[in-house]
């Protein structure tokens, strides 16, 4: 009887259709699921935001890294000032092959040239790399989990907004549009919400993505120019 009542009064009072109305005469699990997309949502704008801001400022780092790199300054005092206490991943990557260059030229009687310390020094800047994309990757997965599954959290509020207005019409006994229009929408404000959290999650995981692997070649191409320069270094000093 309390939902036939709900109806009745719904519709003799008229209903309130704005958005914070639609809420409010939700259903409580109606209301759960638009409070949790809401909150994803909040929270995919919030990691898109720290993405694009350290993307950004990792890739100006690079450039500034790149720059001294290429200078044609000394390898040696470049570690000393960028890479024993790296602030950017591509000095990171520098600092992890000169870091295990050294050490292999400070062990007695190493062979500088030979294919072990070469392979040393390709899997210290590969295990570093891995590393900074780990941690600039850091909640894509949140991404991609929003984008695929909100549209279907809401629809799961509206199939539930839905049956519980269908069946304090039935127990009405009133099927005029007065009665079933804003049942339907607080339903159907499920939905909307499931899609205002779902598209930019998208967006943004496809966009954020393609930076990424554009940054991680870059390391990549890095690693295997710096990689090419120690053995080259190697092969003069044997």
């Amino acid at each position: 009887m309390d939902n036939a009542v709900d109806a009745s009064n719904l519709a003799a009072a008229g209903a309130d259709l704005s958005i914070p109305g639609l809420f409010m005469q939700a259903d409580i699990v109606v209301k759960l699921v638009i409070v949790a997309l809401l909150f994803a949502s909040i929270w995919v704008w919030a990691i898109v935001f720290e993405k694009v801001s350290s993307i950004r400022k990792a890739s100006k780092a690079a450039d500034a890294f790149e720059d001294k790199f290429w200078s044609g300054g000394s390898l040696d005092d470049l570690f000393d000032q960028e890479g024993a206490k790296p602030t950017n991943p591509m000095a990171a990557v520098f600092g992890a092959a000169m870091g295990e260059w050294r050490r292999s030229a400070r062990a007695a009687g190493a062979d500088l040239a030979h294919s072990m310390v070469g392979d040393r020094i390709e899997r210290a800047m590969n295990v570093t790399i891995q590393r900074e994309m780990d941690r600039m990757e850091r909640w894509m997965i949140f991404l991609a989990s929003v984008g695929s599954s909100a549209t279907f959290v809401g629809l799961f509020g509206t199939v539930w907004g839905i049956m519980h207005t269908f069946t304090a019409i039935s127990a009405a006994h009133n099927t005029s549009l007065a009665t079933v229009g804003p049942g339907i929408a607080e339903a159907l404000f499920a939905t909307a919400i499931g899609l205002i959290a779902a598209i930019p999650a998208t967006l943004a995981y496809n966009a954020l993505g393609t930076s990424l692997s554009r940054f991680n070649g870059r390391l990549e191409a890095f690693a295997n120019e710096f990689g090419a320069i120690l053995s080259r270094q190697t092969e003069e000093r044997s």
